[in-house]
């Protein structure tokens, strides 16, 4: 899987196919087509708003905290679609991978990257939002698109193990469903860390070793508010700090080599 194969011309333009196809397919036949990729999480910050920040009272103790909320939805909902699509990538594919020899860790790539692309559009939407709510960008704002990196080469990480996992156990869409179910709760998307802190800061520190979580905290220090609990706030020791980056390079590790290990299995599997 060297960069020399990844980046070959040939490669490059089957890649640039699969990215335009797949981002095609999945609002055909829709009246509002694209839109839908700015809409969903537009509707779901909506009623979460209304619930966290009106009834839980979360607005008053959180700067901006609409865009603190409408960003945590924004990189969940990339997280979130770009493993599913990893995990559907080679089975969705086998048609494919059964008639052309190609290297097939480009139809798992091409599916993140067409998350990618609605995280972009998303992030527009995040923009005139920021613009709208009064947010001053800090001298931190530089560091939002290396945590944006962070999360994109954990999410291609988990996406590359899922996508080799469900061509042998198909239970697997099913265990990745309701784990997430469970991470989406224990993960700080809804609420800020201080509210966890004020039960236990150990627990709110647990919390964010969780790489999702810290890069979740991080991108919200960087952009909207220095109020935001992160990581290194909590702890302020570089071994724990490590913690969440020593996680995503073991899984980028341990799921290339798993990856490689089964794709000379798919044609026949798939």
């Amino acid at each position: 899987m060297s960069l020399s194969n990844i980046f070959s011309k040939k490669n490059r333009a089957l890649l640039r196919e699969l990215v335009v196809t797949d981002f095609k397919l999945r609002y055909q036949g829709s009246v509002l087509g694209y839109l839908w990729s700015l809409l969903k999480p537009l509707f779901l910050f909506a009623i979460l708003y209304v619930v966290f920040g009106e009834f839980f009272k979360f607005k008053s103790t959180i700067e901006h905290f609409g865009i603190y909320l409408l960003i945590g939805i924004v990189l969940w909902n990339f997280f979130i679609e770009a493993t599913n699509q990893g995990l559907q990538a080679i089975v969705g594919r086998g048609d494919l991978i059964r008639k052309i020899n190609f290297p097939k860790y480009i139809i798992v790539i091409s599916g993140t990257l067409s998350a990618l692309i609605n995280l972009v559009l998303n992030m527009v939407v995040v923009g005139i939002f920021m613009t709208f709510d009064g947010v001053h960008l800090h001298a931190t704002a530089w560091l939002f698109p290396l945590v944006i990196v962070e999360l994109y080469v954990f999410s291609l990480a988990i996406a590359f193990f899922l996508s080799a996992a469900f061509v042998k156990y198909r239970d697997i869409s099913h265990i990745w469903e309701v784990l997430m179910q469970a991470a989406f709760y224990a993960t700080p998307v809804l609420y800020p860390v201080s509210y966890i802190i004020g039960f236990s800061e150990r627990a709110a520190e647990i919390l964010l070793l969780n790489p999702v979580a810290q890069i979740i905290q991080d991108a919200r220090f960087t952009l909207v508010t220095k109020q935001t609990d992160t990581l290194y706030k909590l702890v302020q020791n570089p071994w724990l700090v490590a913690i969440p980056f020593v996680i995503i390079a073991v899984t980028v590790l341990w799921a290339s080599i798993y990856f490689k290990k089964n794709a000379k299995y798919f044609a026949e599997n798939v």
